[in-house]
């Protein structure tokens, strides 16, 4: 894909509140998980406040609903780092901290290199995605030929 990155959306809905102490492991992670994504191959850019985070960032009038946007070279790059790195300890302890979503939670789409997506245009994905399944233009790990990480996890049962 010249001249593309791949942006990506993932939100969840939180257990507790961001300050009650079940959920501090991973309020007290959340800026090790981002430096190890700033930090890995393919990493381009990722949506964050002035404190370095995207949790108070949403759309959405429930705000237990956080998300996360970023920008990656590619699809393998991104999978890598979610499935290769500290955050998958994290990915693996999802259940503890988030409610299970009843649509898709979590979608990519192509970016021309340089943009950085705003929340508006990354929900309108995921509602893309959700009205009408995976397609080029928004799209979930099962739509990715070579999303073999993903599939591992999965069959591991610890991939959404």
């Amino acid at each position: 894909m010249d001249g593309l990155h791949i942006a990506e959306l993932n939100v969840a809905r939180l257990r507790y509140g961001l300050d009650d102490p079940r959920i501090a492991d991973f309020v007290n992670n959340l800026n090790r998980v981002n430096a190890a994504a700033e930090r890995s191959d393919g990493f381009v850019w990722r949506l964050k406040d002035e404190a370095g985070s995207s949790v108070s960032m949403t759309r959405e009038a429930d705000p237990m609903v956080i998300p996360n946007l970023s920008v990656w070279t590619d699809v393998g790059a991104l999978e890598r780092f979610v499935f290769k790195t500290v955050h998958k300890r994290f990915y693996d302890r999802r259940a503890d901290w988030f409610e299970a979503m009843d649509e898709m939670h979590f979608v990519m789409w192509p970016v021309p290199v340089g943009h950085e997506p705003d929340l508006e245009e990354a929900w309108q994905r995921l509602d893309r995605l959700n009205a009408n399944g995976s397609s080029d233009d928004a799209f979930g790990w099962d739509y990715v030929a070579d999303a073999n990480l993903w599939r591992s996890a999965r069959c591991s049962g610890s991939a959404a």
